[in-house]
């Protein structure tokens, strides 16, 4: 059992790849976000029994916003590319403010604001370790 942990460390894959398949798992997710959102708005989906256009303003923007910000953000973490990220954490940290500063609007989700702070841990550590592999 220990020859075959040693052997997995010697042969594991670097950050940076663990970095790059992260990132392409979140895109993942964004992209079914997305299409979810896009469901909503052309009026395949209502949202807690309410269609698009019965919602609340301030729930259409957001509808909209993250309809179109997901998808974008989901092709730029899939390339891997910098602005990908930039867009991933505006959207998430959007949602923590949403759901935080505008509680009383959006309602309070502290599972999903938990999932965003762990999911952005995970990215800033995963990249400090690729970074940190780099240097070497």
């Amino acid at each position: 059992m220990t020859t075959l942990f040693l052997d997995y460390l010697k042969h594991r894959p670097a950050w940076s790849v663990t970095l790059v398949w992260y990132l392409r798992a979140i895109a993942i997710l964004l992209i079914f976000s997305g299409l979810i959102h896009w469901a909503r708005i052309v009026g395949m989906s209502p949202w807690r029994g309410q269609w698009f256009w019965e919602m609340p303003v301030e729930w259409q923007a957001a509808t909209v916003f993250f309809g179109v910000l997901d998808l974008v953000a989901a092709i730029g973490l899939w390339l891997t590319v910098s602005w990908g990220a930039v867009m991933w954490l505006t959207r998430a940290l959007t949602q923590v403010v949403m759901h935080t500063l505008f509680a009383d609007i959006f309602g309070r989700r502290p599972y999903e604001i938990a999932f965003y702070l762990t999911t952005i841990a995970i990215y800033l550590i995963l990249l400090y370790l690729s970074e940190r592999e780099q240097r070497r």
